[in-house]
């Protein structure tokens, strides 16, 4: 079961060919970018990047734990400033990096950052809502939107934003393989994670985890029991995504796009999706039949093993099970180190009969 729009065909109704995948992302992402997240926020003029504190962590084999300070300027506006949290083995790397954005959850938390130690990656650790609370009462007095207060740009936009300016720190520690980032959230943070890679070329992998609608779930073709543009009325969320988007409540199957946009635009980069078979509200089906439809883009880039998916059983969680499944992820793509995981294995064989149009 493939989604539609047809990923391979381009606006004209001409073929896309491996020569023209250029072309064909451009139209992609203007096409979701402003109408589901409207639009991203302004890249900034300048950036200053400072160590505030570092120490050993004797526990941890000598881990090194580090933070940053981003200052964020545009032109004469004050800046807006983020931290950035690193957790680092001892050595001298350059080493990968995962960079998980839930930093305001505890999802992330000594389990799963000493798991990515052993690994001899480096661990690193953003709140994504120091640019944009997570508050539909508030968020427009916070970050990014007091110094735009008339900004049309969603909340998850305003994240994924948050994650550009980490990478941009990244990249400048020297202890950081700036080739071998990946980059994780869950739920409104899997849909940022997804945003974010989806729109930065320097991220190597991106991992939205239980991301659901507006994320990597499709918007029309559902399963029992999956979210719909009108959920996010009815929980008071609408604020994370664009004005056009919300304009489609109750008529999700009537969306110009689907979100198999999202995982396209991360090709011919690494894409992984991890999910949880109960967790029918993010609609895990669905997201299986995105990728399965994304994998043709892949496959003609010639990176058919660059996208993969890890389920599990359980409900909506970020758990240690779906950090090490990207690990094994990053080992296979960073390192060649075989595993015995099937990233593509078949999940649904029944697709046609679990998903409807909603």
């Amino acid at each position: 079961m493939l989604l539609t729009p047809n990923l391979l065909v381009h606006s004209d109704g001409s073929p896309v060919a491996k020569n023209s995948w250029v072309l064909r992302r451009q139209e992609l992402a203007a096409t979701i970018i402003s109408h589901q997240f409207g639009g991203m926020p302004p890249k900034p003029t300048n950036i200053d990047i400072i160590r505030r504190a570092n120490n050993r962590i004797h526990d941890w084999d000598g881990a090194e734990y580090a933070t940053y300070q981003i200052d964020v300027w545009f032109h004469d506006i004050p800046p807006i400033s983020l931290t950035i949290s690193l957790w680092i083995p001892s050595g001298d790397g350059p080493f990968c990096t995962v960079l998980d954005i839930d930093g305001c959850w505890r999802y992330f938390n000594d389990q799963v950052i000493h798991s990515i130690l052993k690994r001899g990656y480096i661990a690193a650790s953003i709140d994504r809502t120091q640019v944009a609370a997570d508050n539909k009462d508030s968020y427009r007095n916070t970050g990014l939107y007091r110094l735009f207060p008339s900004a049309k740009f969603g909340v998850c936009a305003a994240w994924a934003w948050a994650v550009h300016r980490s990478v941009d720190a990244l990249i400048t520690i020297e202890r950081v393989n700036s080739e071998a980032i990946a980059i994780t959230g869950h739920s409104r943070g899997g849909k940022t994670a997804l945003l974010a890679g989806a729109t930065d070329e320097r991220v190597a992998i991106t991992n939205p985890n239980n991301s659901g609608v507006g994320g990597a779930a499709p918007n029309r073709l559902k399963m029992k029991g999956s979210e719909v543009i009108d959920s996010f009325f009815d929980s008071g969320n609408i604020f994370w995504f664009g004005e056009k988007f919300a304009s489609y409540r109750d008529r999700d199957d009537q969306l110009p796009y689907d979100n198999h946009y999202l995982h396209a635009l991360v090709a011919p980069r690494k894409l992984l999706l991890t999910e949880a078979y109960e967790d029918c509200a993010a609609n895990p089906a669905g997201t299986y039949a995105a990728a399965i439809s994304a994998q043709q883009v892949y496959q003609m880039l010639k990176q058919k093993k660059s996208i993969g998916w890890s389920y599990r059983e359980s409900g909506h969680a970020h758990l240690l099970e779906d950090y090490t499944a990207l690990l094994d992820f990053m080992d296979f793509h960073f390192r060649h180190k075989k595993n015995n995981r099937d990233f593509q294995r078949n999940l649904y064989p029944d697709l046609d009969t679990i998903l409807t149009t909603r």
